[in-house]
């Protein structure tokens, strides 16, 4: 998800002096100092949108939609400062007296605020371009998120347009430093970024990524100024943004590259070990070690493994390897076109749609769109991924596909991922999230990777509970997505606290999972580039269901899923210790009389 990348330039905040702590903690002062945490709390989520335009812009707030955020090395080390001032005004509130929300708004933004220092500190910003979520791709990756409604939004995009070889000379400017401090990625990988480079370069004019609102001018925009604006973005394009990324390429190629990283294993880095173990915490949000995790892994390849063997044989099969090899070659199994992939989506998503209500009492307000991975970035994209819409519904989420190779493709796995990044997934959980009333802005836009991918993979098995994946293979398919969260375990600790090749990633990818060869590829260098990223899919996943089965055997007759799925839901995305927490607290109100046993949300 594209919010992950604009909310770590969001992360490193604040500023001022540090308050007093309040010694009394009588009914007044209580309600001042929680006063005064909400206007904290305010004033550095206004300085988090100043911070990162582009986040503003995702959330439809328009203030600084002619802006890029400030890459800059000064910049960074200036927000730094910045961030630890407003830790030590957070640190100094007296919480005595407060309600256990306010407590819980206060601890989490000082854990937010810890986390960003620590990685500054590790140097992790030194490293702005891979072929994943590099800032070269994230600029054009952004323009769909950019309303262009008038004149004055597509005059915004032109001063941003002119401003794009400023921030490529400060990425440029950036990854000099991290080249100096021995922060790089692997070389293999940087070549291919200097691929997605030419390729974002070498279009002109109309036909370049960036020139794609220029296909849809709205009719409130007059035929004089289509006319100006057309081309006055066509030349910023031709003349400056394209020649910006030319010497990116250059830099990269020449400079950059050729230094990069022998191993794949972020260990390899004079810190990595640090590194790594901050990842693995900062994803998991959990204490677990590599070497647990690797273990658990293990233990969900076999045991998916032997769902999946049950399904070869009812299929006429004598193990699972003979039938995932039949499966390869079985033509009704593979897309006919990029287009067929991109309906099965939305076939999939509208038969979600009318079940929600079995399930749920919070519902999702904003409405979801399937749309085509751009053709530049397909060879290293994963196969679907979700852009957040914003809170107030005009723009929608969407859910972007890779059709590229759709001929090596397989459908088997459309309907889970489906699930996974719409409803009752990603769409779901984030839409709700934005509209929860009683949350401060910075939790309403929490993006806790192992929360939020936990929950998307959760939301696939709920297409099984709701009586979808009847057909064998259809479920087959949904076991293999499955399993591939379960091989993420094993890869993420092989490679970086293992010490695995990218061939051993390989192996293992074939020996233990249905990926079409594509995704298999792209997936390896996927866990090298992004460090833990992918354990908090399985990691978030098994803590929800455990705090399901809990509520259960607690609750008894009392138990309602509706009830259960509106209280994980309902605090927005957590660190999943604190999800438990919560829940626990839930399940013991409901014991006690205290709390419904029935979602309170109409459907």
């Amino acid at each position: 998800m594209k919010l992950v990348s604009w909310m770590i330039c969001a992360s490193l905040l604040g500023s001022v002096t540090v308050a007093a702590p309040v010694a009394a903690a009588t009914p007044a002062s209580v309600t001042a100092r929680v006063d005064a945490l909400n206007k904290l709390l305010a004033e550095q989520w206004q300085h988090s949108l100043q911070n990162a335009p582009e986040f503003a812009t995702i959330l439809g707030d328009l203030r600084y939609n002619d802006r890029w955020s400030d890459l800059s090395l000064a910049h960074q080390a200036a927000e730094r400062k910045v961030n630890a001032d407003f830790l030590k005004r957070f640190e100094a509130i007296d919480t005595t007296g407060f309600s256990d929300e306010d407590k819980l708004n206060l601890q989490l933004m000082v854990r937010q605020l810890r986390d960003g220092l620590q990685s500054y500190d590790l140097k992790l910003n030194e490293m702005p371009l891979d072929q994943m979520n590099g800032m070269h791709l994230q600029l054009p990756g952004f323009v769909s998120s950019i309303p262009f409604d008038n004149a004055r939004q597509y005059e915004d995009y032109l001063t941003r347009l002119h401003a794009v070889p400023r921030v490529l000379a400060q990425v440029t400017e950036v990854a000099r430093q991290g080249l100096q401090d021995g922060m790089m990625p692997p070389r293999y990988l940087l070549e291919k970024v200097v691929g997605q480079i030419d390729s974002i370069a070498k279009p002109a004019g109309e036909e370049n990524s960036f020139a794609e609102p220029l296909k849809h001018f709205p009719k409130t925009v007059s035929a004089a100024d289509r006319k100006r604006l057309h081309d006055a973005i066509v030349a910023a394009i031709d003349n400056e943004v394209r020649p910006a990324y030319r010497k990116l390429g250059e830099f990269v190629a020449k400079d950059y590259a050729p230094h990069g990283r022998t191993e794949p294993g972020v260990w390899q880095l004079a810190n990595g070990e640090a590194i790594y173990r901050f990842d693995v915490e900062q994803m998991t949000t959990t204490r677990e070690t590599p070497q647990r995790i690797h273990e658990i892994g293990l233990a969900e390849v076999k045991r998916i493994e032997e769902e999946m063997t049950a399904i070869a044989k009812g299929q006429g099969y004598k193990d699972l390897a003979s039938f995932r090899e039949a499966l390869k070659h079985d033509a009704k199994l593979h897309p006919t076109s990029r287009e067929d992939i991109l309906n099965r989506y939305r076939g999939f998503i509208a038969q979600m749609q009318p079940e929600l209500p079995k399930l749920f009492g919070l519902l999702p307000k904003t409405k979801v769109q399937v749309m085509a991975v751009e053709q530049y970035r397909e060879k290293e994209a994963p196969g679907a991924e979700y852009h957040q819409g914003t809170p107030d519904g005009s723009r929608p989420g969407q859910v972007y596909v890779n059709t590229g190779d759709f001929a090596d493709r397989t459908t088997l796995t459309i309907e889970s991922t489906a699930y996974h990044e719409a409803i009752p997934g990603h769409h779901m959980q984030i839409s709700i999230a934005q509209a929860l009333p009683k949350l401060p802005p910075f939790r309403q836009q929490a993006g806790y990777n192992a929360y939020v991918e936990g929950w998307a993979l959760y939301a696939e098995r709920l297409g099984k509970d709701i009586g979808f994946y009847q057909d064998p293979l259809s479920d087959y398919g949904r076991l293999s997505d499955e399993l591939l969260r379960a091989d993420r375990l094993v890869l993420d600790t092989g490679v970086h606290y293992k010490h695995w090749t990218r061939q051993q990633m390989v192996d293992f990818f074939h020996a233990h999972s249905s990926q079409d060869e594509p995704d298999i590829q792209a997936e390896t260098d996927r866990y090298i580039t992004w460090p833990g990223q992918a354990l908090g899919y399985k990691m978030g996943q098994l803590k929800i269901l455990e705090l399901r089965e809990r509520a259960r055997k607690e609750l008894g007759e009392r138990f309602d899923i509706r009830a259960f799925h509106d209280q994980i839901l309902g605090g927005g995305a957590l660190p999943l210790d604190v999800l438990e927490a919560r829940t626990d607290a839930w399940i013991a109100a409901v014991k006690s009389g205290k709390a419904p046993a029935q979602p309170t949300a109409a459907p």
